[in-house]
Formats: C-alpha cells, sequence, structure tokens
C-alpha cells in the first residue's frame, strides 16, 4: 500500500500485521496521487506531482527511473494499462505515455471543462473512464482522441470509478458531496442501469474480483465504509473509525484485504473478501468480524 502523505512524502506499507514502520519512504516534489503498474510484477510505481510532473519509481529499490513532463497543472489522477500510464491533471487534459517510448507523451484527450480527478481503465484494457471535476464522466476507447461516451447524470466531481471484473462494459461511478450517488452504467449498451443515493460524499470505489461485490469510501458527513452486494445493493457491512473523509483505498492483490487511508493520518487494513475458491452466499459479514490495523 502507498500513501501520499503531502510534501513530497510517499509511504510504502507492507501487509504484514507488524508492518507499522513503512518499508520505503519516497522523497520529492509535492505529491498529489500515487498508482502503482499492474505490468511490472507489483514493482513500479507512477507519482503525480503538484508541479505537473509525473515520476514513475522501482519501489522495491526505491529509485526513480524516470520523470515525464507535459501537464502545467497538479496531477491528481493516473491510471496504467500495460505499460501505457495515463494522468489526468488540473488543466483539463488527459496524457498517454508508454514508458517503453523516448518520448514523454504519446497523445493527449481533451473534452473535460474541469480537472480530471479520476481515471481507470477497464480490465481488457479496451476502454479507459474519466471523471471530472465538471460532474461529467467519460468513456474513450484505447485509439480515440475524443469521448466515445459521455454520462452527464452526477451532480457533483466524480473522483471513484470502477469496472467490473464479472461483467464486461459494468461500470461504476460516485459523486461528490453535491451527489452522493453511486451509478451503474452500461457502456456496452450506453445505458444507465441504475442509481443508489449512499447519503454522502462517495470519495472511491473498488470492486472485488472474488464475489459480486464493491467497496465504496465516503467524506462529508459519515466519513464511513461500506460493503455492497451487486445488483441488490444490499448493505453487507458498514465499516466505521475514519474521522475525516476516506480519500484512499487499495485492495490486496489476492482481493481479500482492503486498505483505507483519511484525513485523520490514519492506514486501517480490513479484512472483507473472501478467497477466490469462496462460493457467494447469503452469509452476512458484520464489522465487528473484520481485522483492523491502525497505524500512526
Amino acid at each position: 500500500m502507498c500513501l501520499p502523505w503531502g510534501w513530497g512524502i510517499v509511504c510504502i506499507y507492507g501487509m504484514l500485521a507488524a508492518a507499522r514502520s513503512p518499508s520505503c519512504v519516497i522523497l520529492g516534489r509535492m505529491t498529489v496521487f500515487v498508482r502503482w503498474a499492474g505490468c511490472s510484477g507489483g514493482t513500479h510505481l507512477a507519482v503525480g506531482t503538484n508541479n505537473g510532473k509525473v515520476e514513475i519509481w522501482h519501489a522495491l529499490r526505491c529509485q526513480k527511473i524516470r520523470t515525464t513532463e507535459g501537464h502545467g497543472l497538479r496531477v491528481g489522477a493516473l491510471a496504467w494499462s500495460s505499460s501505457l500510464l495515463s494522468s489526468g491533471s488540473r488543466d483539463k487534459t488527459i496524457l498517454q505515455h508508454d514508458i517503453r517510448a523516448q518520448e514523454d507523451v504519446v497523445s493527449k484527450l481533451t473534452g473535460h471543462k474541469s480537472e480530471v480527478c479520476g481515471l481507470k481503465w477497464s480490465y481488457d484494457s479496451r476502454e479507459l473512464a474519466s471523471g471530472g471535476n465538471d460532474n461529467r464522466l467519460f468513456v474513450w476507447n484505447q485509439y480515440s482522441m475524443q469521448p466515445v461516451l459521455k454520462f452527464c447524470e452526477h451532480t457533483a466531481a466524480v473522483k471513484a470509478i470502477a469496472w467490473s471484473p464479472h461483467m464486461h462494459g459494468l461500470l461504476a461511478s460516485g459523486g461528490g458531496t453535491a451527489d452522493r450517488c453511486i451509478r451503474f452504467l452500461n457502456t456496452t449498451t450506453n445505458s444507465h442501469l441504475s442509481c443508489m443515493d449512499t447519503g454522502s460524499q462517495v470519495c472511491n470505489l473498488v470492486w472485488s474480483k472474488n464475489v459480486n461485490e464493491l467497496v465504496s469510501t465516503h467524506g462529508y458527513s459519515q466519513n464511513q465504509i461500506i460493503v455492497w452486494r451487486y445488483p441488490t445493493m444490499s448493505k453487507l457491512a458498514t465499516l466505521t473509525g475514519h474521522t475525516y473523509r476516506v480519500l484512499y483505498l487499495a485492495i490486496s492483490p489476492d482481493g481479500q484485504t482492503i486498505v483505507t487511508g483519511a484525513g485523520d493520518e490514519t492506514l486501517r487494513f480490513w479484512n472483507v473478501f473472501p478467497s477466490p475458491k469462496f462460493q457467494n452466499t447469503d452469509s452476512e459479514i458484520g464489522a465487528s468480524s473484520l481485522g483492523r490495523t491502525q497505524i500512526r
């Protein structure tokens, strides 16, 4: 798990309960956003900075491999697709960086009218979803320079985006404080499927690859974490403990554990999802049964 603590510090933590100290600390410019590369075996990390640059780090060596330029303002969203890294910025653009190429930028996507605050590639790497402070959710294909789909139902910034690993073209998105909704969209048919009002700002979404469930993290006013069963959207658990909005969410490679980070300067590890061999039943998940470890 990586967490940008601000002022140029990125801390990398292991999953062991005893790992209360970071295994690697990266120092640099003011850090805004971090994202692991799926193609590198979990060793490469992209770091978005406040000055518009994107840094690529080898996490095991704590060594910076490359710095790419192109954005004029802070980089607040990153998404990997094999060797292709997409970055979204306050300058309203999305830049595509191929870490195998010599040039910093291989293409530039425009369409948002405000800061790009959410990015996520689909599991088959064919579609890129982007969310903005303009309350818009766009879908781009791997070749397009303009969005192929536009969804305008949200009434606040769209930072939380998650593709389903269980159904091709199923996309979940979450809106900010004035919206509070999780919306489900079918990008294959260009249709809006359903909407769930969560009652508070939606900061992050992640889908379980083991079972057809997803997790949302929230800000004002509840600062909670909710486990949902799809498609009924019944609540399986409501996890509390953070005292400020839950800005960060990551899931372990085995798909069983999530880690959350908040403005209260704590990391919390939660055992939420079953193993891949688990068959989804109606057994309950209670917050009291979820392991929690507080760091700091």
